[in-house]
Parts: structure tokens; C-alpha cells; sequence
């Protein structure tokens, strides 16, 4: 199963969860999905999304068990205003809004890839 497949799969469970308000650890999502406990790359896909379509980052309700917020890793700077943004999560109508293909998922993610190469040569050609 490719990683776009696997975001179809983890953005069912998690638009469900948002629906009940409900935070998901990332044990009980590898779980549910039988991803292994290190699915950063899978949830990275539906950042992407939801980034360009200017929506509520929906990985942000995938946590650490044991710190109770995202991984130091996840996109989406959850060290700011946290609360808020899951609040997002929860509040939006998920279920008016069609789950992404895998093709969806790929573009957003090739787009996410190329605009940090953008930044990355502005910066490089500043220095």
C-alpha cells in the first residue's frame, strides 16, 4: 500500500474522531489502521492537504500518549496555540467535504516538497 493510500485510510479514522471530538494517540491509530507506530509520513500527506486547501490540519488531533500533544516533528507548529487549532479540527463539518484521493494526496504532498525547495534556494541565495 503506498503512503497516499495510507493517508485515505488514516484520514477516515481521523475525520471520525474529529467528528466525536476526540484526540487519537499515534499507538491507537497504528491500531486502527495497522500502520506502524511511526506514521509521520502518513499523517505529513494529510498536513500537505489540508495546508493547500486551507483547512483545519487535521493531523494535529494525532498525539503522543504520554505528552498529550503532537510529536516534535508534526507539521503544522503545534507548539503554538495548540488548543485552538484542534478546536478547529473538531468544529469543522469533515463530512461535507469528500476524502482526498491517493492522487490528491500525491500532489499536495509534491507541491508541499517543491515549495520547500523555493525557500530553501531563496535562503541559500541570501546568505
Amino acid at each position: 500500500m503506498t503512503l497516499e493510500q495510507r493517508a485515505q485510510q488514516c484520514w477516515s479514522v481521523l475525520v471520525f474522531a474529529a467528528r466525536e471530538q476526540k484526540l487519537v494517540s499515534y499507538g491507537m491509530l497504528s491500531k486502527m489502521t495497522g500502520l506502524p507506530n511511526e506514521c509521520g509520513n502518513v499523517l505529513y500527506y494529510i498536513y500537505c492537504y489540508c495546508k493547500q486547501k486551507h483547512l483545519p490540519l487535521l493531523n494535529l488531533i494525532v498525539i503522543n500518549q504520554a505528552e498529550g500533544r503532537p510529536g516534535d516533528d508534526c507539521p503544522g507548529d503545534p507548539s503554538s496555540d495548540l488548543p485552538a487549532k484542534q478546536s478547529r479540527v473538531f468544529i469543522y463539518d469533515w463530512f461535507n467535504h469528500s476524502a482526498p484521493s491517493d492522487d490528491m494526496f500525491k500532489e499536495a504532498h509534491a507541491k508541499e516538497q517543491e515549495a520547500k525547495k523555493k525557500a530553501k534556494a531563496a535562503a541559500a541565495s541570501q546568505s
